[in-house]
């Protein structure tokens, strides 16, 4: 299989079989002192934003790569979009969350402060904490050989989500083990453009946090009949509506 290397400066929405590109910045070094890319080989170079080419190395610098293309794909953006709504978590759980959910397929990730959240991001280390989330998702997308990155927003309260919820265009699903609708008998057709998956902390999305965003026109769901963690809780979860939605 082609080794494949993402770089966002890259237009290759623009670009055809023929033509030239040049692979640079981080993973430019890490393709020729790392991986050893030598000309004459064929790699896979995605642009984060949909299109992923396929073409030969033609010159191998430490700082670039040029390439010719040999096939240039277009992916366009899913009907409906995918939200993970994660919530601050201790450890790094709420990373292992966002590096399986980027894996999974999922095109949008909130970081949020919720209630029962351990975890605090405020001032610098809000900005620090979605910088980190924002580089695992670059990886993992690296890792899925996925054509769109998905973007990391800044960190998110109950009013903002609520604020969502009330929204026309926006489909607001909580995970809630005590919720009697199962996320697997979802249709469909009853889901919006966009649907934002909430999962709260350890300690689960607390009573108030939960009937605010009910009464905001939420819909509480079950996942199951165990209790996940929440590390694992929204990857699930995206794994279902993947199907009910067709992707997989």
């Amino acid at each position: 299989m082609a080794h494949f290397y993402l770089d966002e400066s890259l237009a290759l929405g623009c670009a055809s079989a023929g033509d030239e590109v040049a692979l640079t910045g981080p993973d430019a070094r890490h393709a020729v002192t790392v991986a050893r890319l030598r000309v004459g080989e064929t790699v896979r170079v995605g642009d984060g934003a949909g299109t992923i080419a396929l073409g030969r190395v033609t010159d191998a610098a430490p700082d670039r790569v040029a390439l010719v293309l040999d096939r240039v794909d277009a992916h366009p953006a899913p009907a409906t979009r995918l939200t993970l709504v994660q919530a601050l978590a201790k450890g790094d759980r709420d990373e292992l969350a966002v590096q399986a959910a980027t894996e999974l397929g999922v095109d949008a990730i909130v970081p949020w402060q919720a209630a029962r959240s351990v975890s605090v991001w405020k001032g610098p280390k809000a900005e620090k904490g979605r910088a980190r989330w924002q580089a695992i998702v670059r990886e993992a997308s690296k890792q899925a050989i996925r054509p769109r990155v998905p973007e990391v927003s800044a960190i998110t309260t109950i009013r903002e989500l609520l604020a969502r919820a009330a929204s026309e265009g926006t489909t607001v699903l909580v995970l809630e083990p005590t919720a009697t609708e199962r996320l697997s008998a979802l249709n469909p057709d009853e889901l919006s453009a966009e649907v934002l998956l909430v999962v709260g902390p350890e300690g689960g999305v607390s009573s108030d946090e939960l009937g605010a965003l009910t009464a905001a026109g939420a819909r509480p769901v079950l996942l199951g009949d165990t209790v996940l963690r929440t590390s694992t809780a929204g990857p699930a979860a995206l794994a279902v509506l993947s199907t009910t939605l067709g992707r997989w």
